[in-house]
């Protein structure tokens, strides 16, 4: 095949099917170079990603070789799913405001344009299902045309998609969601834990509003250019593969119903870093 290759992964957890798609990417992905590279770094391993979790609250959920710790997994959480770092983002026109560019939330519970009040995506896409469940219109997106071709930090996460269909006599929510630029390694994990969350809540407020219960399909993660950059190589390979190597798939991972109570205790310390994130989001 010309071009950056296509891989397809599946898993029947979160843990299993980010762990294949790095071994999947590693193996067959195209070796590509970023405006990002130092003179002396390898090209990065790339490919556009199709990666299916099969049961997205399967346990084990957590690998325990994803590179972060049990609180910054539940801080990312609640910055997606709760908009907690919301007030870090910057002033579209104050050219002197350095904070960030945008958080997901913000732009999926409060997508803004020039010419209308900001939009909560995800309640109208909830009530979509709710009035529908087959339609095929119920999506959110994060693109801003008008403002992320020419920022230096634009979204990576593009859009969200949700479908409900029944299986066994019961309501499933089945979810797709679409990178532009996914950094493999560094980010895939915590992407798709907190995304999974997303799903769940999107299928208790269709619950909710529908007054039938809708339990979680298949989550798919698709990404056009799925990545370890070439800087990271060498730790992939010695902390990653060496684990692999080394250890079973049951001591690469871990049950999060394990370290839920940890991670819940942490929401209050979370809170007070977020709140203290200032101007310039740090």
């Amino acid at each position: 095949m010309e071009g950056i290759p296509v891989l397809c992964v599946r898993g029947d957890c979160i843990a299993r099917a980010w762990e294949n798609s790095l071994l999947e990417l590693y193996r067959a992905g195209g070796d590509v170079s970023t405006q990002y590279d130092k003179p002396d770094d390898p090209p990065s391993k790339d490919a556009t990603m199709i990666l299916t979790v099969e049961n997205p609250l399967a346990e084990p959920r957590i690998h325990r070789d994803f590179p972060g710790g049990f609180e910054e997994l539940q801080e990312y959480v609640m910055e997606v799913c709760e908009g907690i770092k919301d007030h870090c983002v910057r002033d579209p026109d104050d050219p002197d405001d350095t904070r960030w560019e945008y958080t997901y939330h913000q732009r999926l519970f409060g997508y803004a344009a020039p010419t209308i009040e900001p939009i909560d995506q995800i309640e109208g896409l909830c009530r979509q299902l709710a009035d529908a469940p087959h339609t095929r219109r119920a999506q959110a997106v994060t693109w801003k045309v008008w403002e992320d071709r020419h920022c230096y930090d634009p979204a990576c996460l593009q859009s969200v998609w949700c479908r409900i269909t029944e299986a066994s006599g019961r309501r499933v929510l089945s979810m797709n969601v679409r990178f532009r630029s996914n950094d493999a390694y560094k980010a895939a994990f915590m992407n798709i834990f907190a995304l999974v969350q997303l799903q769940a809540n999107i299928a208790a407020r269709v619950a909710e509003l529908s007054g039938v219960p809708v339990a979680l399909g298949r989550y798919c993660h698709m990404a056009d250019s799925y990545h370890i950059y070439g800087s990271n190589l060498a730790e992939f390979e010695g902390r990653f593969l060496g684990a692999i190597e080394k250890r079973t798939f049951e001591q690469r991972t871990m049950c999060y119903e394990d370290v839920r109570d940890m991670m819940e205790e942490a929401r209050p310390t979370i809170l007070e870093k977020a709140q203290r994130m200032g101007r310039n989001g740090a």
